[in-house]
């Protein structure tokens, strides 16, 4: 009896032990990988090739080969009825000289006399937008771009002059400002004078195509209509020295040709994102789809206006057809059992099978989430299964299958 029990003692051990030797050959050969759950973003994007359209009116005069002098800057709102430029007159360039002599004058009394002078808001405001552009022209790297903004500048030093004539007490500066403001109003008398026809932004970026990319054209639209207009992508588009135009600040469209499946699944009304630059995204809806030869034009209104959709006519866009946050999951930690999803909980050693909810799925990863107690009790979980039921939290520790 002690020889049998001794003998079914060694058979037991060494079974005991040769689980415990198979179960760290396992481990070894097939080591089990974790994952920290963490909140995350899931998106569908796609890049295509965006063509600008706006609602704008050109303003042209007679005298355009006079040249322009603006009134209203490039990028400012104004009102309908408002004069955006005038021509320049025929003795411009020598009433100009004569009044930069004088701003100059000025500008070197004001550097003296800096101390007697209270800024009032709109001299606030204009330093304000000097102090931006100078900011601005520190990043530019476009001889274009870098003209248009000193001209600007220059533009607002000028209004700043005029402002400061009104409230200085040194009567030196009053009385050069006065002179400045006679040539002025010489350059005034005679001169074209062009308003606007709608309110709105100030542009004198004026490529020819104001009145082709229309609203009314957008039936026309297709990918090689658009390839036809032969635009650069992410081309500037050149001051006009002969006109200007208003663009209304309100709607503005961007025309994307593609075949993706996204795409070629979207209708008119969808919402989207369309990402301009790295910190520009702007929400956006789908105003009309054009069908080409297994292809479509799919025509986005955007409800804001940027700085790059009035600089460009062509850019690269990026299309978030969807996105969604949430506990962001491999697709290897799912477990799935007739139709229903589960991850396996690792906390301290113990894991636990948890039902999960998947909210959104790609090819790698999924968002996830805890049932509710009305959509267990919806799914036909019991009621004892509902109170011993355990949530998915972040940062919690899952096996991947």
């Amino acid at each position: 009896m002690k020889k049998s029990k001794k003998i079914i003692l060694i058979i037991l051990v060494s079974l005991i032990t040769a689980y415990v030797i198979y179960a760290i050959y396992l481990l070894i050969a097939n080591p089990v990988d974790t994952y920290v759950i963490k909140k995350g973003t899931l998106a569908q994007e796609e890049t295509g090739i965006g063509y600008i359209i706006r609602n704008e009116k050109v303003i042209k005069g007679e005298n355009y080969e006079n040249g322009i002098y603006s009134i209203v800057s490039e990028g400012e709102k104004v009102a309908n009825g408002e004069s955006v430029f005038r021509y320049y007159s025929d003795s411009e360039k020598e009433i100009t000289e004569q009044i930069n002599e004088l701003n100059y004058k000025i500008q070197e009394l004001l550097e003296q006399d800096e101390n007697n002078i209270t800024p009032s808001a709109d001299i606030k405001s204009i330093e304000n937008q000097i102090e931006e552009k100078l900011v601005n022209t520190r990043i530019l790297n476009n001889i274009q771009e870098i003209d248009d903004y000193k001209d600007s500048i220059d533009s607002l030093m000028s209004k700043k002059i005029d402002f400061i004539g009104d409230v200085t007490t040194n009567s030196e500066i009053k009385q050069l400002v006065g002179q400045k403001k006679a040539y002025e109003e010489q350059l005034k008398n005679g001169a074209e004078y062009k308003k606007a026809e709608m309110s709105g932004i100030v542009s004198y970026r004026v490529d020819g195509l104001e009145e082709e990319l229309t609203e009314a054209n957008f039936g026309n639209l297709t990918e090689e209509y658009l390839e036809n207009l032969d635009i650069k992508t992410g081309q500037i588009v050149a001051i006009s020295n002969e006109c200007g135009k208003i663009i209304d600040n309100f709607n503005c469209y961007i025309a994307v040709s593609t075949d993706s499946e996204e795409g070629m699944e979207a209708e008119v009304g969808d919402s989207v994102q369309i990402r301009i630059s790295d910190k520009e995204k702007i929400d956006a809806e789908i105003a009309q789809i054009n069908e080409e030869s297994g292809k479509r034009t799919i025509i986005f209104k955007l409800n804001q206006m940027t700085e790059n959709l009035i600089n460009h006519r062509k850019i690269a866009v990026d299309i978030i057809w969807w996105d969604e946050s949430g506990l962001k999951v491999p697709n290897q930690a799912l477990i799935e059992e007739n139709g229903l999803y589960y991850v396996l909980r690792n906390r301290s050693g113990v894991q636990s099978k948890i039902l999960v909810k998947v909210t959104f799925k790609t090819d790698k990863f999924s968002i996830i989430e805890s049932y509710q107690t009305e959509e267990l009790q919806e799914l036909g979980i019991s009621e004892e299964e509902i109170k011993n039921y355990k949530k998915i939290n972040n940062y919690d520790e899952i096996m991947l299958q």
